[in-house]
């Protein structure tokens, strides 16, 4: 299918966004939309929803399947066959690799990047009983997890937010761990309990950053969204997808980067580890801000050289 229009008409009236169709993705394309139409009243904006893999595919882990990247292969499509102009990502979902032709464009502000604690039965993570049963579907919360309390039972629980939570009411699992930004996105923040401290529970790269997507080349299209980007996001996410082009490979690990602005400086933690919690790697440091990519690559080196590289081998190893 064409395009509606020619990316080289100044005069573009019409823009269409790809979307998963989840609730919390429909969130934040409707939120992209509407930032376009307060700019720019005169062109109307369309939201076309895919189903991608990670949608289709419920009943295995997402390590099993290919991991986050089956949230975005569909959208890209669209964006690439001219089916759609823009496509709107949970930044943690996206990859390290993009397929040629495509680019993240645009990062918004970030929301809060923290993981929560959903637990009405028990309460506090704490007071969470020996041998009660957590589910999620990441690998990189449920390493931190059991680390943090190898007495607990973590099963993997897929689906999207609304699915979990329902999962978590029917007692199928005794707690979830779901991102704080997904759910005070779609208004659900009153059910967190607590939000995990990041000095154990890191976040997932990207998590709370809302990313889109565009053709290479398409200035039209840009310039409609240029007004959402966030400058400081975007170096902070420069940094921890630095960390994971260097880190990631064929293999699913437990992987997490979180960078903020300290002062001057850029500060990134990072974090490998096995999918038992058994070990941990974790390391930090600091950087200025025009060296985001550089510090990312920093970091992880560091970490491949002091223990990340046998994690790696180990978990190439389990995938054969």
């Amino acid at each position: 299918m064409s395009n509606a229009f020619s990316t080289s008409d100044n005069k573009q009236t019409n823009l269409i966004i790809a979307t998963r169709g989840s609730s919390l993705a429909l969130w934040q394309a409707e939120w992209v939309k509407q930032r376009i139409l307060d700019e720019y009243p005169e062109i109307s904006v369309e939201l076309l929803v895919v189903k991608t893999t990670g949608d289709k595919i419920q009943d295995r882990p997402l390590s099993e399947i290919g991991g986050k990247g089956l949230f975005v292969k569909e959208l890209e499509y669209a964006l690439l066959e001219g089916r759609a102009d823009l496509a709107v990502h949970s930044m943690k979902d996206v990859t390290s690799i993009l397929p040629q032709g495509l680019g993240i464009s645009v990062i918004a502000e970030r929301e809060d990047p923290g993981d929560a604690w959903i637990c009405p039965k028990f309460g506090s993570i704490d007071n969470f009983p020996d041998g009660a049963v957590v589910g999620t579907s990441s690998l990189r919360r449920a390493s931190q997890l059991q680390h943090h309390r190898p007495d607990l039972t973590v099963i993997s629980l897929r689906g999207n937010v609304e699915t979990r939570l329902r999962k978590l009411d029917q007692g199928e699992v005794d707690a979830v761990i779901l991102a704080v930004s997904g759910l005070k996105r779609i208004k659900l923040e009153k059910r967190i309990t607590e939000i995990l401290p990041i000095e154990w529970m890191l976040p997932a790269i990207g998590q709370g950053a809302i990313g889109i997507e565009t053709r290479t080349g398409d200035e039209v299209t840009l310039s409609r969204i240029q007004h959402l980007h966030d400058s400081l996001t975007w170096d902070c996410l420069l940094a921890e997808r630095s960390l994971l082009a260097e880190l990631e490979g064929n293999c699913q690990l437990p992987l997490a980067g979180y960078c903020i602005l300290n002062g001057e400086e850029l500060f990134l933690r990072a974090f490998i580890g096995d999918s038992e919690g058994k070990i941990q790697l974790r390391y930090e440091a600091s950087g200025p801000r025009q060296n985001a990519l550089q510090l990312g690559k920093d970091v992880a080196q560091w970490m491949l050289k002091n223990g990340g590289e046998e994690i790696l081998l180990r978990a190439v190893d389990a995938e054969k």
